[in-house]
């Protein structure tokens, strides 16, 4: 049977207890009618699978496996191949174990480096989250594996997560939180998305009509299902109105009465149970046909392709001619984290590893090694830090292991600071006083503040580079591979800088977004403020140049497509990988808007002295903004730059074209609104052009007697004067005011 008869022999209590789950991790059967249950299981960076007495937050033990980089150093590849390439060993290992859907990718905003899971997250920047999301969800659901994005939606801290309301701007929405999301969705096609514990604006995203059917299924065409986050659950009828589908987790308290009940009583429509239950019978009905019972997962091979992403994901900060270091050199590593590396985060994502493989191990022992400091503690041990200045002393390099422990980054809590244990900092600090090749490696899921930095020629950032950290950051330090990662995030000198700094975690768990869409390198470059790294920095062990941008058309409407393209060079000794970044910059605008905002990026393999090229399309939304007023992305006519470069602030080539909007603003005109209002149409700008001819015009009454500049004092004047007031000045008669009005709003 086909899900639509399953659904027409259903009774309205199977229904209702359909709509939740088993127990904590399926889905539960309808035997009389040979729907089965399947399993869901935690990712994204590896397979969390547990038992029947398995937990959300990760008590009990899951499986052994292979525990992958996570979303914080995957982003940092700028590479959607290594999300494809990620997402189909995923889902190999997902058939292998009978597993029918894996949760995540994390999709949410990194609004604070506080928060307590953005090792779990890609971006700062939509378009980059989207499009490795985009990436992964089409490779995972290769295999018959469902996807299932989260949080959905602006699920941007631990605190009062599971309560609390984040309060936002709908063209902020629109524009920085939610199109992650629709990429992935419209791109990547996920099969499923859960929403997330908090509320929006006051509404809990698991009763949030608007977030659920209104956008997800009714603007962006999701035809999956809806899933809650563990929980998250306020009122089971409520939901199913709204849009949702699956309540997660099952158990004895998950028997559908609720719904049930509010069908026979009238409050909830039986349509609505019926299409939750269709949906999730689809996916059922998917996964069974879907099943590859012969599948069978070689860990080996996923230990290698742990080694090989971290290498692709390492950001280079910092190289003052220091790496790579040479084999056979003296050197030193020093910290703890070379011995126990730092490789994931804690909570719902953590990845029972047999075994992680340090640097200290991958080295093979040809180097001196220093503990240097206690990973559990903040305090510096003295005896540790002299015997690591002693072996730094000894030693051609220094390489100091350093970052955030593992008490640091959590699910469920968020950070208090971005400063590193002072034993840490201490200890780099006393390193590279007596060692001039200080190399600091450093691991951990978001930025930190490096008062040292200045102090040091060489940072190898790994972020949380999975298993294999270890052994890709040696591979890294000694030029057996290149780096080529890129920061998706801006790294800030200090957390007071951060925009969101006044409002993190927010009150009594309410959350203002009063920065709106100035996030991350929007609001850093607006300010034209200092940082530690910008968004998109990255070094390699060679170099790149761009050259020869060209475009297509100069002059285009917004509902044509733009085709960039740009030849990059490897003008350096070695092998290595651009990470091509296209930002698109509106030149005059109406509205507040960022600088520039990234719209594209590519990633090209590039041998010593060769050239390629790589082209770019673009199309309406990579020059819009969101307007409310029309509850779409809007296009303003006018001049914009496209930039092309290796950060946001590392621009090499610039192009301007000129875009045509084709879509005109709503004016609503009263006799309350300025002057300058009436003028942005183009009727009433020349209403108000012929007044201003007129010689009883008050731009035509001498200012001279009101000092220097009172010409422009008084054009101000007239533009910021209500319609209204001209009444006052007997420069209109009501009825005249009345056709100019009435002419506007024909």
């Amino acid at each position: 049977m086909n899900a639509e008869d399953i659904l027409s022999k259903m009774t309205l209590e199977e229904k209702a207890a359909f709509c939740s789950g088993l127990d904590f991790w399926h889905t539960k059967a309808v035997e009389r009618l040979g729907v089965p249950s399947v399993m869901m299981c935690d990712g994204p960076h590896g397979l969390r699978k547990q038992d029947q007495r398995g937990d959300h937050l990760g008590v009990n033990d899951s499986i052994q496996t292979v525990c992958y980089p996570t979303a914080a150093a995957l982003a940092s590849s700028f590479d959607r191949d290594v999300m494809r390439r990620l997402g189909e060993a995923l889902g190999q290992e997902c058939q292998a174990e009978d597993v029918a859907m894996l949760l995540g990718p994390g999709l949410n905003i990194k609004r604070s480096p506080l928060c307590g899971r953005n090792f779990e997250y890609f971006s700062e920047d939509p378009t980059l989250a989207g499009e490795m999301a985009a990436a992964y969800v089409q490779a995972l659901q290769s295999k018959g594996v469902a996807a299932c994005c989260k949080h959905f939606a602006c699920n941007n801290q631990e605190t009062r997560r599971m309560s609390g309301s984040s309060e936002l701007d709908e063209r902020t929405l629109r524009e920085i939180y939610l199109p992650a999301f629709e990429t992935a969705v419209k791109k990547g096609g996920a099969q499923a998305v859960m929403c997330a514990y908090n509320a929006v604006n006051g509404v809990y995203c698991a009763e949030n009509r608007m977030l659920l059917t209104d956008i997800l299924r009714g603007d962006w065409g999701f035809n999956g299902f809806v899933v809650t986050d563990w929980g998250a659950v306020k009122d089971p009828a409520k939901g199913v109105a709204a849009g949702l589908d699956l309540e997660m987790p099952g158990g004895a308290h998950a028997t559908g009465e609720e719904i049930a009940a509010a069908v026979r009583a009238g409050t909830l429509a039986e349509e609505d149970l019926d299409r939750a239950v269709l949906r999730l019978l689809r996916f059922v009905l998917g996964s069974v046909e879907n099943r590859d019972p012969g599948a069978q997962i070689d860990r080996d091979a996923c230990r290698l392709l742990s080694r090989q992403l971290a290498e692709e994901c390492a950001v280079l900060l910092k190289n003052e001619g220091v790496l790579p270091l040479q084999e056979g050199q003296d050197v030193a590593f020093i910290g703890e984290f070379a011995d126990r590396p730092r490789y994931q985060g804690a909570g719902s994502s953590h990845i029972n590893v047999p075994h992680a493989v340090s640097a200290l191990e991958a080295v093979g022992g040809d180097v001196v090694y220093a503990r240097g400091f206690d990973a559990h503690s903040e305090t510096t041990d003295e005896a540790l830090l002299a015997k690591a200045v002693e072996a730094a002393r000894g030693a051609e390099a220094a390489v100091v292991f350093a970052g955030l422990p593992d008490a640091f980054e959590t699910e469920g809590a968020d950070r208090e600071h971005m400063r590193l244990p002072a034993n840490q900092n201490a200890l780099i600090e006393a390193v590279a006083a007596v060692n001039p090749h200080t190399v600091v490696v450093l691991h951990g899921g978001a930025p930190m503040e490096l008062p040292w930095l200045d102090k040091v020629p060489a940072v190898l950032c790994m972020y949380l580079a999975g298993e294999q950290a270890g052994a890709a950051a040696v591979d890294l330090l000694f030029g057996r591979c290149e780096p080529c990662g890129h920061l998706p995030e801006t790294w800030p000198l200090r957390l007071q800088d951060n925009p969101s700094y006044l409002n993190f975690p927010g009150e009594d768990g309410v959350v203002t977004y009063a920065e709106g869409v100035f996030v991350g390198y929007r609001y850093y470059d607006k300010k034209e403020m200092a940082v530690a790294f910008p968004f998109g920095h990255g070094l390699s062990y060679t170099g790149f140049s761009y050259s020869e941008l060209r475009v297509d058309r100069d002059r285009l409407t917004d509902r044509d497509t733009l085709t960039v393209s740009v030849d990059v060079s490897n003008i350096g000794p070695r092998p290595g990988k651009a990470c091509v970044q296209l930002y698109v910059r509106d030149v005059e605008s109406s509205v507040r808007r960022p600088v520039r905002e990234l719209r594209d990026f590519a990633r090209l393999t590039l041998m010593p002295g060769e050239t390629k090229t790589v082209a770019f399309t673009l199309g309406k939304r990579a020059f819009a903004y969101y307007e409310p007023k029309l509850r779409d992305f809007f296009v303003e006519s006018g001049e914009f730059v496209l930039e092309l470069g290796e950060s946001s602030r590392d621009l090499r080539v610039r192009k301007s074209v000129y875009v045509e909007g084709t879509a005109a603003l709503p004016l609503h005109i009263t006799d309350v609104s300025p002057i300058a209002d009436l003028m942005r149409h183009p009727m009433g700008a020349v209403i108000v052009q012929q007044f201003m001819d007129r010689p009883d015009s008050p731009l035509n009454d001498s200012a001279e007697n009101l000092g220097e500049g009172s010409d422009r004092m008084m054009e101000n004047m007239i533009r910021e004067l209500p319609l209204g007031a001209l009444l006052s000045f007997d420069y209109v008669t009501r009825e005249e005011l009345r056709r100019l009005l009435d002419a506007v709003r024909e």
